[in-house]
């Protein structure tokens, strides 16, 4: 009878980390969404830096870029 309650323990636990898992794992997807960890101005400011003339166009392709792959 007590291996019973062990067992329904066990897997509760399992649950709950999978569960937790997903979770944690949503929040930050979203997170990183809202609050991307380059945006525009730093990008341009990082292509100055490294000697390049900073045009809107090459700025929104890569941005467009590290969209797409933080879509996948």
């Amino acid at each position: 009878m007590w291996w019973q309650f062990v067992l329904t323990g066990f897997l509760c636990l399992l649950g709950g980390l999978a569960l937790g898992f997903f979770i944690a794992r949503k929040y930050m997807m979203d997170y990183l969404k809202k609050n991307p960890p380059i945006n525009e101005q730093m990008l341009k400011m990082m292509m100055m830096q490294m000697g390049m003339k900073p045009s809107q166009k090459k700025i929104n392709q890569m941005m467009a870029a590290m969209n797409k792959q933080m879509d996948k």
